[in-house]
């Protein structure tokens, strides 16, 4: 393939001792004055983390998980991306690019590729097959860093497609949750409809103001409502903090282990499905292979500038969809649609799935059943 080069992680030795000496040197604050998690990530829990990633994980764990898949990078607009390609051993799998979000990455799929790709062998049908193409969002994990502004959801929309067609698909479909889910919406309006097939998202926006015109929010939509306004109001102060001034977040992450630690560990403790112990949903292994990929490559800075070219834009706007579009409500996401709320913007749904359990990270904490609502977004799709 034209433009495409092979990839590995690599992690080397000076990398792990200056890791290493630095969570042995931090700099420690007092212990906050409650007993919860309501003034951020304990003093107590993230000392934990920190003694574990430092005397006890396996520091290239992350590199041996994405080194069983075949990776490369290819050059898009200028920006190197990088993106895992797992073939399917049946003939004629459905190509699917599946794009994580913030503060995730691709290790967050590494549960389902399997199933995915092999349904026959975990419990599904040749019919279901998926071709994964699992790329890193530019400024996240291995991909480039973007030098110039302007790098906003719809243009890495764009630059998916354009990795579609450089892979030599001819129709394929988009999946994705969290920033995820906006790019694969954005595809659903920017992509020719010849060549998508349709679009299956763990998590989406619509227009509030659109309740009124279906006589008002209901009981189930009040609580929705409701949700996203403390999402807003008592868990938003990362994305104001990364949409106003990116930069300025990006020097403490960048030079403190410890500091990225907590920033990305708080979320996944608040947004995933199992209340106060965020170890119910993922093992510190788990946590500290995600961290990892934010903290080997320096992208506290990169990663959340994303917030910065994209939170007006593609956050604040409505548009309507026109693809085909399976949608996933996992219960205990931070943001949720009833479906009536759902068709006001995705015109053409085609699937509403309701699974039992699971929050943001679904494919990472709930495996089984995303696997299970990916399956039946897509038939809904073909």
């Amino acid at each position: 393939m034209a433009g495409v080069r092979p990839f590995r992680v690599e992690i080397s030795d000076a990398t792990i001792d200056d890791l290493r000496e630095r969570l042995a040197r931090t700099r420690w604050p007092e212990k906050e004055p409650v007993g919860d998690w309501s003034m951020g990530i304990p003093l107590g829990y993230v000392q934990e983390l920190a003694e574990y990633w430092e005397n006890s994980y396996d520091m290239r764990r992350v590199a041996d998980r994405l080194n069983r898949y075949e990776q490369f990078r290819t050059t898009i607009d200028g920006v190197d991306i990088h993106f895992l390609r797992v073939r399917s051993p049946v003939e004629g799998a459905t190509p699917c690019v599946m794009t994580h979000g913030w503060p995730g990455s691709v290790i967050e799929f590494d549960k389902v590729i399997d199933p995915l790709v092999d349904p026959v062998g975990h419990g599904g049908e040749a019919s279901d097959a998926l071709e994964l193409v699992i790329p890193s969002l530019p400024g996240h994990g291995w991909s480039g860093k973007p030098t110039a502004t302007g790098w906003s959801v719809e243009k890495i929309a764009q630059a998916w497609i354009e990795l579609m067609e450089r892979l030599g698909y001819e129709r394929w479909v988009a999946q994705g949750g969290d920033w995820g889910a906006l790019v694969s919406t954005a595809i659903g309006r920017l992509a020719d409809p010849a060549k998508l097939i349709g679009i299956h998202i763990n998590w989406a926006l619509a227009d509030p103001a659109k309740l009124m015109e279906l006589g008002g929010p209901n009981e189930e939509e009040q609580g929705y409502l409701a949700r996203l306004q403390h999402s807003g109001e008592a868990e938003g102060g990362y994305a104001i903090e990364q949409a106003t001034k990116p930069q300025t977040v990006g020097y403490g992450l960048t030079d403190s282990p410890v500091g990225q630690l907590a920033w990305i560990v708080e979320k996944f403790k608040t947004w995933s499905d199992y209340g106060e112990d965020v170890e119910n949903s993922f093992t510190k292994d788990e946590l500290l292979d995600n961290v990892m990929v934010y903290w080997l490559n320096a992208a506290a800075a990169s990663s959340a500038r994303l917030y910065w070219h994209s939170l007006a834009s593609s956050v604040g706007s409505f548009d309507e969809v026109p693809a085909r579009t399976a949608y996933s409500r996992f219960p205990a996401d931070n943001v949720a649609l009833s479906e009536r709320w759902a068709r006001t913007r995705y015109t053409d749904l085609r699937h509403y799935g309701t699974p039992k359990r699971g929050g943001h990270f679904a494919a990472y904490e709930a495996p089984g059943e995303f696997v299970a609502e990916v399956r039946a977004g897509l038939r809904a799709l073909l």
